[in-house]
């Protein structure tokens, strides 16, 4: 569905590049979710991938065209939901009559659906919401808007807990074969239960971009208090109930992905990663 190849981005034309020859491919049917450090370049990865960025080099092929020609056909199936965004103070209605002949597959139908879920109704004026509503109904809109391609930076800041809870039913509820969602995010406990996939990104390189089933036969996760096992563990991390630790999964256990503990091991031990996981 979308090949991000060798691309290499910078804000000003002298400064370090925030992607430098990056490549990443995405395919449709889950959810992935991105992580990297602050600075990582993840926003912007988005921002390029939904063509509102041009690379200096390299391409962003969605459905084999490039993003950066804005072409119709690729705008109208995909959607991106930025961490920062202002809506026009106007009702929802007229929003919807504005924007939503723009995606073809749109449907009030499901906005109705989507909305309820949050527990909002049809008729607001989105002038008068807070940053948490504000962000609720944007994210309803945008996947009432059916694209193959729905991009989301840091989607669960702003929202109460019930909010973070209605949004992982929101999520689930409406995957299908045709369509990928990518989720940048910090929060990792706000999405971990939702993702099929993990794409793990640093200095320009993507360490880790597998399924979640992959990842738990290669590594195991749990809480412990020995000493052994935490001495010979990939990584350990104190917590509240004992030692959380990654091991190399040896003897086929079924353990739960600690999306936390993959992210931190990978930035201690990328390479170490890497060979594992493309042997």
């Amino acid at each position: 569905m979308l090949k991000v190849e060798n691309i290499t981005f910078s804000y000003r034309r002298k400064s370090r590049p925030v992607l430098d020859d990056f490549s990443l491919d995405v395919e449709a049917g889950g959810v992935y979710g991105l992580l990297g450090r602050n600075g990582a370049g993840k926003s912007t990865l988005l921002y390029l991938i939904a063509g509102l960025l041009t690379p200096k080099s390299g391409s962003v092929l969605f459905r084999g065209l490039n993003t950066r020609l804005r072409l119709p056909s690729v705008l109208s199936d995909i959607f991106i939901v930025p961490e920062e965004f202002t809506l026009p103070r106007i009702s929802l209605g007229d929003y919807v009559k504005a924007n939503a002949r723009f995606y073809p597959n749109y449907s009030d139908e499901d906005l109705r659906r989507h909305l309820d879920i949050f527990g909002m109704s049809a008729d607001l004026n989105l002038g008068a919401l807070s940053m948490g509503q504000k962000k609720k109904a944007f994210m309803s809109f945008a996947l009432a808007c059916n694209t193959s391609l729905l991009l989301m930076d840091e989607p669960t800041n702003g929202l109460d807990i019930p909010g973070k809870s209605a949004f992982r039913r929101f999520i689930a509820g409406n995957m299908t074969d045709e369509r990928a969602i990518i989720i940048s995010t910090h929060q990792v406990r706000d999405v971990d239960r939702l993702l099929d996939r993990v794409i793990i990104m640093n200095d320009s390189q993507v360490l880790l971009n597998r399924r979640i089933d992959e990842i738990t036969a290669r590594l195991k996760f749990f809480n412990t208090d020995s000493r052994e096992i935490i001495e010979s563990a990939l990584y350990a991390q104190p917590s509240f109930e004992g030692t959380n630790v990654v091991l190399v999964n040896d003897d086929d256990s079924e353990t739960e992905l600690n999306l936390e503990s993959l992210f931190e091991l990978s930035l201690l031990k990328g390479a170490l990663l890497k060979d594992m996981f493309n042997r």
